[in-house]
């Protein structure tokens, strides 16, 4: 399976700050924001990622990640000139995924869970269809929404509902089969002018190969598009690592425990972050001092 982090879009909602850089290039208490939907695609088993932004801003990508070999993966590059909708991403990146099967993940979207590593290979690993993760929220009506039946099978998704029938996010993380840049080619924009994700999911669903998984409550699921958003994700790392010595969002790491690299890789990516926290911590890491 591939994996693409869109990565895109002009950030509004976090002007002025993103007037002169990519919003996913902005930190989220440590790290680069990219950095945590690419540990997300990583954490799934998936080392062969494009990355999709604006002609303007992948040059910085490029610098920050390179062509991945030192995480032991494969980064590739692909241009959106204009943010026509998620499900662009499957028409720019068609010839990249070359018929398989594909994920993808938005690139200001945080999802941190125990066990999350074994959810996500399972999800991947399944032939036939479409899985999608819903969470819940406050305010769903911010959101694509999925509502269920009785039993507990998903009916219907609308993207933004005035009148949400339920309070079930579909959260911006999407795993699909080899069929997926077909469906999105055969899908029209909507009422303003996107490919909507959403349209994506409802030809799975009407077919009746879409899975819907809910996050449960031990999972945190964040969406870091506003100024409050962003410093809750921050607040929400810098806690979580505070008390209990884990990284959030950390590729070094995340390369280590899957298998990637080895440790004197590790130790090398820990002595090129100097004397941050962070590189402490991958020293030690690499040197069995933390486990």
């Amino acid at each position: 399976m591939k994996g693409i982090v869109l990565a895109g879009g002009s950030g509004t909602r976090l002007h002025p700050m993103t007037l002169v850089a990519s919003k996913q290039l902005l930190p989220v208490y440590d790290k680069p924001m990219v950095y945590y939907p690419l540990c997300t695609l990583m954490l799934a088993g998936i080392c062969d990622i494009l990355l999709i932004s604006t002609p303007a801003d992948l040059p910085q990508f490029r610098r920050l990640l390179g062509d991945g070999e030192r995480l032991g993966i494969r980064i590739s590059y692909a241009e959106q000139p204009r943010p026509d909708g998620i499900a662009q991403a499957f028409l720019i990146g068609r010839d990249w995924i070359n018929g398989e099967p594909c994920a993808l993940i938005l690139g200001d979207n945080l999802i941190h869970a125990e066990n999350l590593s074994a959810l996500l290979c399972d999800v991947g690993s399944r032939p036939y269809g479409a899985t999608v993760f819903a969470y819940q929220v406050r305010h769903p009506e911010r959101y694509g929404v999925v509502s269920f039946d009785a039993g507990g099978r998903a009916v219907e998704i609308v993207e933004k509902p005035t009148t949400p029938k339920s309070n079930w996010a579909v959260t911006g993380l999407y795993f699909y089969d080899a069929r997926v840049t077909d469906l999105a080619a055969a899908i029209r924009p909507s009422l303003r002018g996107e490919l909507e994700i959403t349209d994506l999911n409802r030809l799975y669903l009407e077919d009746g190969s879409l899975t819907v998984e809910k996050l449960s409550r031990g999972c945190a699921w964040l969406d870091a598009g506003t100024p409050n958003s962003l410093l809750q994700a921050a607040s929400f790392v810098q806690t979580i690592q505070a008390r209990t010595g884990m990284l959030i969002g950390c590729p070094e790491e995340v390369a280590f425990r899957m298998g990637y690299i080895d440790a004197a890789r590790l130790h090398r990516e820990g002595e090129k972050l100097g004397k941050t926290e962070l590189g402490r911590v991958l020293v030690e890491l690499a040197e069995g001092r933390l486990t």
